[in-house]
């Protein structure tokens, strides 16, 4: 206890609004108590849902909320956007991958690019796929290869699938991965 604040914790995955519900209970009790939450303290006697979000977000939750609906609409809409373009899109990048990759991996190139257009990444793993097929195929050392897939901005997930896509699409693959794991 500091200043006669019960100091409580909050925990990942904690809102906002349950830090506050935590403190209420406190502040019903009519005992003071504290936390900290993404490095602002909240405390029972001064902070309501209004100002805990004007302290942690820099807005009210008011406007949080409607930053918030306005952020997935567009979300919405950039999706809809892309789904709307994958037939327009899978002919690009057949074209793109028929360009860059040798003749035997184009007909798996054709099969995969519509899958991989649809999916989680929005076919950002074909791009990171053919711009490190295409250094690998033109002969170019690994060590100057590897830079390319560790400036592309991979999770984990990511990395795993233009691996296993570099793998597939170019006879170097096995070469490079094993050099870059």
């Amino acid at each position: 206890m500091k200043n006669n604040y019960i100091e409580l914790n909050t925990f990942i995955g904690n809102s906002i609004g349950s830090a506050i519900d935590a403190l209420n209970k406190y502040k019903e009790r009519g005992e003071l108590a504290s936390c900290e939450f993404n490095g602002h303290k909240l405390y029972s006697d001064i902070d309501d849902i209004e100002s805990a979000y004007k302290k942690v977000t820099g807005k009210t939750k008011s406007e949080f909320d409607e930053a918030a609906r306005k952020s997935n609409e567009e979300y919405e809409e950039r999706k809809r956007k892309h789904k709307e373009a994958i037939p327009r899109l899978t002919v690009e990048w057949i074209e793109k991958g028929n360009a860059i990759l040798d003749e035997k991996h184009h007909e798996t190139w054709a099969k995969c690019v519509p899958i991989r257009l649809g999916d989680l990444y929005d076919g950002m793993e074909l791009a990171n796929c053919l711009e490190i097929a295409e250094q690998l195929n033109k002969g170019e050392e690994l060590e100057k290869v590897k830079p390319l897939i560790e400036n592309q901005g991979h999770s984990g997930m990511s990395f795993g699938l233009v691996c296993s896509m570099v793998r597939e699409f170019c006879d170097r693959g096995d070469e490079f991965v094993k050099y870059v794991r």
